[in-house]
């Protein structure tokens, strides 16, 4: 079909985790560019708990690879899965990746940041990475529900900045981390 996945990152990363990854979020084909690029901090997701079931290997994988499957409108038990879940990104040094907008983005704009999850991240994985990551494009692959595929679909991935948790106050950091993200994506 001619799609291509660029990825660009001019940023020094740490020889190992932790990391939050923060991104945008525009179809299923986000998650394979993430994990393959970032597969040296073994990136694992929050992940809404519908797809715990019914897709076969990624619904296997969320239940059982690290990752966690969460009810969005059941936000306390949603926060406290979130707790656990960071306390293990924290102790395996693995990389956590949210997509804070809570959904995909149909047209490809980024929709407004939630900060509950993400705070608890910062809250719980103290030693992180904080990676401001924008996705572009993929958001045309699924327009049509994946069928037809577009041809000659550009797809890409950019580090927009990373920070280590601490050096900055919570909400700054929230703030510049949507900046950041929303300037990476093209088109806004």
């Amino acid at each position: 079909m001619g799609t291509s996945f660029e990825f660009s990152n001019p940023f020094k990363m740490p020889n190992k985790g932790p990391l939050i990854i923060v991104s945008n979020h525009q179809s299923t084909y986000d998650i394979p560019p993430i994990i393959w690029y970032f597969r040296k901090y073994h990136p694992k997701f929050i992940s809404k708990s519908s797809l715990g079931n019914g897709i076969p290997s990624v619904s296997y994988n969320l239940r059982h690879g690290g990752s966690v499957l969460i009810d969005r409108q059941k936000t306390v038990l949603a926060l406290e899965k979130i707790k656990g879940f960071g306390e293990q990104v924290q102790k395996n040094q693995w990389a956590a990746v949210i997509f804070p907008e809570g959904t995909r983005s149909k047209d490809g704009r980024p929709k407004k940041f939630y900060s509950r999850g993400l705070m608890t991240l910062f809250e719980h994985i103290p030693d992180a990475t904080v990676v401001a990551l924008s996705i572009n494009n993929s958001w045309k692959l699924a327009q049509y529900r994946y069928f037809p595929i577009p041809i000659g679909v550009k797809v890409s991935l950019k580090v927009k900045a990373t920070f280590k948790l601490g050096e900055q106050e919570t909400d700054a950091l929230l703030q510049k981390l949507e900046q950041q993200i929303t300037r990476g994506v093209e088109g806004v």
